[in-house]
């Protein structure tokens, strides 16, 4: 064969070449979906990169990026075993016989190395499958979010799992796949739902403000993905929530484009395809603020012909524990910002009225302070005969190891036990009165308070084993529920949270007409609750309300401290801003079974695609050698 032939035959084999060193090119385009609303069941094929991780059933989900590897979250997994572990693609229904699957053993498995499993940060996993996935209509990579993206708030997303419907309710059968819609929520807006200092920048928020889907249980690990032009783009990981389609608590997801990098350093041959996803407009959730959350400093600069002025405007925040004047009112906490955990790092001063009890030098319990010189705790706390000169109070308290230059301690003159069957209440009766400050408050007593059912509600301590080698003082958010058949005037109902050795006598709080209130004293009995991930809370926590223990109450203390009046109250605003948000959360298979409403992506910007620009490279290449040889 001549040269010209040779040229030729080589041009046209070149043209015939797959692309192998990237998915840009095959990723985010499944040719079985063409919606941008969609109902409660996804139909085959919509979501070919959606993937099912059982062992030996489905536990969590996945989404292939290449034709070797599956993103997941790193909660999926308690170890790095991949015995039973398989991976099934192109699955549609839990059950029967789905003719487009298939299913894959798994190699490795890669969780990111910074993961922490107390706040869900880098909540991020890779498995390598055994073998490679021959790509169909009905399975075929995503694209992944670059690390140049933006989300911003309103963005419309789709989570698609085989979670539950609710929480506690699982996935009828067939359990087809489940699909909803819902709008980014910014992370500015997601802190002040979960508490200033929860939500980081390695997660993403998505949620209805008026509730009803949202991801659940099952659904760990899955894809939410936006659509960009004619591309679907991973922009998130489901990660973790409170409860499932909760008002006031958006779903959080893995934010995928803060891990290009590292995904990339990961997979070493085939890249996964990654797009810079952008918003257009403006962001609104720049103009979110709330306590801990404040607003963004605007720096001016005016210029005369004689001096430059800039002035920048800031909120100013208490440090110091600056003395209170006036009378004593209860319920306030002036460096409140309600950082939110399963298990959550608190900061000096959030919840002033928290005290320690000590016994011979030692917590044993927690409590808190509702009186001018009275701590109140769980009558537990004391077994057996005990001595009030044995027991000390510290207030201003934030770690139990280490320095708190804010901290007083005062010796227990008198200990004085509710008499009431069943449950009991305590009074401490301390050597002094403190002197209040940002760091020392009393908390206002529940005097036949309504709590409604979905108000937020919040309980701290110094649980045994938590809180580091300092041991700080841990914080944790819930919400009212309705108790049932366990419903009494008495009582009250919260969602699970963590009750570990220590907790007894500690609060359960909640805010009223921007004060706190002390709804019920804990009471550690050695069953600890379960911390969420995506594996939501489902059981229902019963409490005895403190009207239970009115009188005894009134005895010990006298008259009730009232709360600072909320038409003078500057701090109503900020405080009812967290108990009355807006931004609500709900179930990835739309627990309301209400339809999802059409919406038309705004960004529709062009995503880059290597194979035309290839295909005119080659043509000219044809051209030139043609030309050479004619």
């Amino acid at each position: 064969m001549d040269l010209y032939g040779l040229i030729v035959m080589a041009t046209v084999l070149t043209l015939q070449m797959p692309e192998s060193e990237s998915q840009l090119s095959v990723c985010g385009r499944p040719s079985l979906n063409t919606r941008i609303v969609g109902g409660q069941v996804a139909p085959a094929g919509s979501w070919p990169w959606q993937a099912s991780l059982h062992r030996p059933t489905h536990f969590c989900g996945g989404s292939l990026i290449n034709n070797l590897w599956v993103l997941s979250a790193a909660h999926c997994f308690s170890s790095s075993n991949t015995a039973g572990l398989t991976v099934i693609l192109g699955l549609q229904s839990q059950e029967g016989v789905n003719s487009n699957q298939q299913t894959f053993n798994v190699a490795q498995i890669i969780v990111h190395p910074s993961y922490n499993s107390g706040t869900k940060d880098n909540d991020i996993a890779l498995l390598q499958l055994s073998t490679p996935v021959t790509f169909t209509d009905y399975i075929s990579p995503v694209c992944l979010a670059a690390s140049n993206s933006t989300y911003f708030s309103g963005v419309n997303t789709w989570v698609t799992g085989w979670g539950n419907t609710a929480s506690g309710v699982s996935l009828p059968s067939p359990q087809n796949l489940m699909e909803v819609q819902v709008p980014i929520v910014g992370n500015r807006q997601c802190n002040c739902d979960y508490g200033a200092g929860r939500i980081t920048d390695n997660m993403l928020c998505a949620g209805l403000a008026e509730g009803g889907k949202d991801s659940c249980q099952g659904d760990s690990g899955g894809p939410l993905v936006s659509k960009q032009g004619s591309v679907w783009v991973q922009g998130g990981v489901v990660s973790f929530g409170i409860g499932c389609a909760q008002p006031n608590f958006p779903g959080v997801y893995t934010r995928v484009s803060q891990y290009e990098n590292w995904i990339q350093s990961q997979i070493t041959s085939n890249q996964t395809g990654f797009i810079t996803f952008s918003s257009s407009g403006t962001d609104s959730d720049l103009n979110v603020s709330c306590t801990g959350v404040p607003p963004i400093s605007v720096t001016t600069t005016t210029t005369t012909t004689t001096t430059t002025t800039t002035t920048t405007t800031t909120t100013p925040t208490a440090t110091l524990a600056q003395t209170i004047p006036g009378p004593v009112v209860c319920g306030q906490a002036p460096l409140n910002s309600r950082i939110l955990g399963g298990s959550s790092v608190v900061t000096a001063g959030e919840w002033p009225w928290m005290a320690s009890l000590l016994h011979n030098g030692t917590h044993v319990c927690g409590g808190t302070l509702v009186a001018k010189d009275s701590v109140l705790t769980n009558a537990n706390c004391f077994s057996g005969p005990f001595v009030a000169s044995e027991w000390a109070v510290v207030l201003g308290r934030l770690k139990q190891n280490g320095s708190n230059p804010s901290e007083v301690l005062f010796n227990v003159i008198n200990i004085t036990l509710s008499n009431l069957t069943g449950t009991n209440i305590a009074v401490l009766k301390l050597s002094a009165q403190p002197t209040l400050n940002n760091f020392i408050q009393p908390i206002c007593l529940d005097n036949g308070q309504t709590f409604p059912v979905g108000l937020t509600c919040w309980a701290a301590g110094w649980s045994s084993g938590t809180g580091g080698d300092e041991k700080i003082l841990q914080e944790f958010k819930t919400l009212v529920l309705n108790c049932g058949n366990a419903s009494t005037s008495d009582s009250i109902c919260t969602g699970l949270f963590t009750l570990g050795m220590g907790d007894s006598g500690d609060p359960l709080m909640c805010v009223k007409d921007g004060s706190w209130y002390q709804a019920a004293v804990l009471s550690f009995t050695g069953t600890s609750g379960t911390s969420s991930r995506r594996k939501r809370e489902t059981a229902v926590m019963v409490f005895e309300k403190l009207t239970r223990f009115q009188t005894f109450l009134t005895r010990s203390l006298g008259t009730f401290l009232s709360p600072f009046s909320t038409t003078n109250s500057t701090s109503n605003s900020t405080s009812n801003s967290t108990t009355n948000s807006t931004t609500n959360s709900n179930s990835t298979s739309n627990s309301t079974a209400s339809t999802v409403t059409a919406a038309i992506m705004t960004t529709n910007q062009g995503t880059p695609i290597h194979f035309p620009s290839l295909f005119c490279l080659h043509l000219l290449i044809l051209a030139l050698c043609l030309q050479l040889f004619s």
